[in-house]
């Protein structure tokens, strides 16, 4: 079909032999323009990643027209992410299963204690019987833990568990009975109760498919994990990921007439290492897998795969490849459903803190506080800690790529020798920009951890009671640099210490993150007020 122009479609609309001047004509055509111009703008492809920032372990459910989506935030606190969509590419989050997960010194950064790259890891989402269900297992606790609500976005969620620790479970539910799929290498089928509180004395228990990896070949690496189990046209599909060594994330699926098995396996993807989710349909009847992929600093982020169906099995990507962009609008295509700006104003009918903030481990909530200074947050120090990692209350949110930045200002008027407060990008390899108290003297200070203990790189004198402070994140192509400045003004930034190389490390397993904190190392007591956090998805840095 050859193109149209839009004096040509003017043309083409206007009923019979209309008169009229070459102003009108003019005129509306300059309106079909702008019309086609909309058009084009509301027609844009979606393009993967979906969510350029750390959302790994996905499990997918749809309800009607919405989907719904968990993830793993393992030790941040509230825990067990919810999130919604209309149209699979913008996310925005709704709710989380728990508040803390549990209550032990691992989890509250005690006795030397804690649970970076534990807590709670992959969970499983379901819908039935009008009732939500989330399930996850942690070997912070040494159990699997099941949330149950009527209502996703407002809850309240309520919690049973049970020993052991079911490894990436995946929880089914068929002809009144409920099961889970789990382990790693050997995949076990586990029946529970009818509520899924327990597992059932007595019910199935067996291995239903011994050393699943061998599907990608003999030269198995990391066992085959990740389980999500789906019934589609009386046929049971399991998803799992391996990693054969010196190769690369791959997703498997096996699939069986019973649930009992026997099942049959092949690979369905084997490319940029993205791997690890499940299949979801459209209200339509077109199918996708929702998968992540290992994307260096910024964390494990989650692609959308178009899937289309061959011989009874799932094809997944164009050509054996997850294609760069989506035959699905981009819509607003932003990262706004999951982090967002803050200027610590709070109506009383607000919660204290929006949904894209999380803790690092349990919080103390004596010791922080949006009323004691109404429009600030105020952290107040409540014990002495030597080192930002063991500290408690640094409040965090994610980093996203390809590039972000934050902004905060401090007003260190009551900080107390020892103290340091400020901004951060964390992880086991932080770096931070801050304000410390050594005697009587403030400093502005950059300090990085990339040596495997942190090092203060640069110090600049602090005379003023407010600091304002920044730190822009560069996640393209993996450059994965950070870059950390100062100011007085609130206009006039200055670069200060060096830039860090961020690196995804094993030990916290979680992409950086964005977090403000304040900690003592010689008496507790002292606190600061934050203005502001604000994120932008430009950078200033070279």
């Amino acid at each position: 079909m050859m193109a149209t122009t839009p004096t040509e479609m003017v043309l083409l609309i206007l009923p019979g032999k209309l008169p009229m001047n070459k102003h009108l004509l003019s005129f509306l055509a300059l309106l079909c323009a702008g019309l086609f111009a909309s058009v084009a703008v509301q027609a844009k492809p979606a393009r993967n990643p979906i969510i350029w920032a750390d959302v790994p372990d996905l499990a997918i459910i749809r309800v009607g027209g919405t989907y719904y989506m968990s993830s793993t935030t393992m030790h941040m606190s509230p825990g067990l992410p919810i999130m919604k969509s209309k149209d699979l590419v913008n996310w925005q989050l709704i709710s989380y299963a728990y508040d803390t997960l549990a209550d032990n010194d691992a989890l509250t950064l005690h006795n030397g204690r804690n649970a970076y790259g534990a807590g709670s890891w992959a969970s499983s989402l379901r819908h039935h019987d009008e009732t939500f269900y989330v399930s996850t297992f942690s070997r912070t606790t040494g159990k699997t833990h099941v949330y149950t609500t009527k209502d996703i976005e407002t809850g309240p969620w309520t919690e049973s568990s049970f020993a052991p620790a079911l490894h990436d479970h995946s929880l089914f539910f068929e002809d009144g009975r409920v099961y889970m799929v789990y382990g790693a290498g050997d995949i076990r089928l586990t029946e529970l109760t009818a509520d899924a509180s327990a597992i059932k004395p007595g019910g199935v228990d067996q291995v239903i498919i011994h050393n699943a990896s061998l599907v990608a070949g003999p030269n198995v690496g990391l066992r085959a994990e990740g389980s999500h189990l789906r019934k589609i046209n009386d046929k049971y599909y399991l998803f799992n990921i391996t990693w054969p060594r010196n190769d690369m994330r791959t997703q498997i699926v096996h699939r069986a007439d019973k649930i009992t098995g026997p099942y049959e396996g092949k690979v369905v993807l084997k490319d940029q290492g993205v791997a690890q989710g499940g299949l979801i349909d459209t209200p339509e009847g077109d199918w996708y897998a929702l998968l992540f992929q290992d994307h260096g600093a910024v964390g494990r982020i989650p692609f959308l795969v178009p899937v289309k169906w061959q011989d009874g099995w799932p094809v997944l990507g164009v050509d054996g490849k997850v294609p760069e962009t989506l035959s699905i609008p981009a819509g607003e295509g932003s990262i706004s459903g999951i982090v967002a700006s803050d200027e610590f104003d709070r109506r009383p009918d607000q919660p204290a803190l929006p949904l894209v903030w999380q803790w690092n481990h349990n919080p103390d909530n004596k010791y922080w506080s949006l009323t004691a200074h109404p429009g600030y947050l105020r952290l107040t120090t409540g014990r002495v800690d030597t080192d930002l990692l063991k500290a408690r209350n640094t409040l965090t949110q994610r980093t996203f790529g390809p590039e972000s930045s934050a902004t905060t200002v401090i007003d260190v008027t009551n900080m107390k020798d020892g103290d340091l407060a400020g901004l951060t990008v964390l992880q086991k390899n932080y770096g931070l920009v801050g304000v410390q108290m050594v005697g009587n003297a403030k400093s502005i200070v950059m300090v990085s951890a990339k040596p495997g203990s942190p090092v203060e790189v640069q110090s600049v004198p602090l005379t003023q009671r407010i600091a304002f402070l920044k730190v822009d994140c560069d996640f393209k192509n993996r450059v994965d640099k950070a870059y950390f400045y100062y100011g007085l003004d609130g206009k006039n930034w200055t670069a200060i210490g060096k830039p860090l190389q961020m690196v995804y490390t094993l030990p916290h397993f979680m992409g950086y993150r964005f977090g403000l904190f304040n900690f003592a190392t010689k008496t507790a007591g002292g606190f600061v007020d934050l203005d502001f956090f604000r994120v932008s998805d430009e950078i200033t840095s070279e």
